[in-house]
């Protein structure tokens, strides 16, 4: 691990305990926690993109917001359903965020998660070409952005207004074309990001199950993906982030929202849209023994990045001492570079 950040769903909910009660608070209080993830030394701000729920949805604003209040910090999504998107619109949100960073964004998209809605991206507008699965719609939408953002040629010129020939989006960010991550669940899918020339992002999901436990799923993952990219022959070096959950246990508010973590030291396996998927277990714990049990998390030790998934509705101040004490406390055991 070279660096850490911090993934937030941004849930808001009215609710005994919240300190997330709005759209607005949880907009605002994400601005904040990039604010102090940044003094703290974390290396990325990254939102959770959901649709139909009470978390965040669309990440631009957002993002070039916490530009503006930061200056080191990489800010990004992990990640953007490409179902939901258009690419060229998408393209032109993003060169401009990336932008205004000054090269800060690492955007991560996919073909998205489950959701509490069926099919909601063609409430959007957006169905699938005949014969084409929402999977294969993401990826085509997918390599129409990169096209974009590479600076192809998109719509022809008018002759009236202009030399002949295919006109591009603007506006252009240089370099962007390699901060682009694609979120994968699977081995395959890893693969693929490789031929694609994207960085890696794997969460605490697998969707699919070896029998072995899930740290050891993913580093075979993480493998897949860096023998993939070696034989494609790109010519630079991608990156891999990994997400967990982890909460240094430091204080007695710590130990009443979240106990000893016994009951969350443990994989998941379960159905996941009718496949067997792998939930990766929690960390949990005293400093030490939580520092002692992420070095020997084979996928954490492989990854360049790990972001820590912060339970947002505790609040600002709450998620950026857990930040700090993850920083004093574990991440000094887990600084190397990765293997390969």
């Amino acid at each position: 691990m070279k660096g850490f950040g911090f993934l937030t769903f941004g849930h808001w909910r009215a609710v005994e305990g919240s300190r997330v009660r709005t759209a607005a608070d949880a907009l605002r209080q994400t601005i904040e926690l990039a604010v102090a993830a940044e003094e703290i030394g974390a290396s990325g701000a990254f939102v959770r993109v959901h649709h139909f729920a009470r978390q965040l949805a669309s990440p631009f604003p957002l993002l070039a917001a916490m530009a503006m209040r930061t200056s080191r910090i990489e800010i990004g999504t992990g990640v953007i359903d490409m179902r939901y998107e258009n690419p060229l619109y998408l393209a032109e949100e993003a060169a401009a965020t990336d932008l205004l960073s000054d090269g800060r964004l690492q955007l991560g998209v996919s073909r998205g998660s489950p959701e509490t809605v069926i099919n909601g991206y063609e409430a959007f507008g957006y169905v699938p070409a005949p014969g084409r699965t929402a999977a294969e719609e993401a990826r085509a939408k997918t390599a129409q952005f990169l096209r974009a953002i590479e600076g192809a040629g998109i719509a022809p010129a008018d002759p009236r207004k202009g030399p002949a020939g295919l006109v591009p989006i603007q506006p252009q960010s240089p370099g962007l074309r390699q901060r682009i991550w694609w979120g994968s669940g699977t081995r395959d899918t890893a693969r693929w990001a490789a031929e694609q020339g994207l960085n890696l992002m794997s969460s605490t999901l697998l969707s699919e199950d070896t029998g072995v436990p899930f740290h050891e799923l993913q580093a075979e993952q993480i493998r897949v993906f860096r023998s993939a990219w070696a034989q494609a022959g790109w010519s630079w070096t991608p990156r891999v982030s990994v997400s967990r959950s982890v909460v240094p246990i430091t204080t007695d508010e710590d130990r009443a929202y979240f106990g000893d973590g016994r009951d969350e030291s443990q994989d998941q396996v379960g159905l996941l849209e009718g496949a067997v998927a792998r939930f990766g277990r929690s960390y949990i714990g005293e400093p030490d023994v939580v520092a002692e049990e992420l070095a020997r998390d084979e996928a954490v030790r492989l990854a360049d990045t790990l972001l820590i998934t912060v339970p947002n509705m505790l609040g600002v101040e709450y998620n950026a001492r857990l930040l700090e004490s993850f920083a004093k406390y574990v991440a000094p055991a887990l600084r190397h570079d990765p293997g390969v």
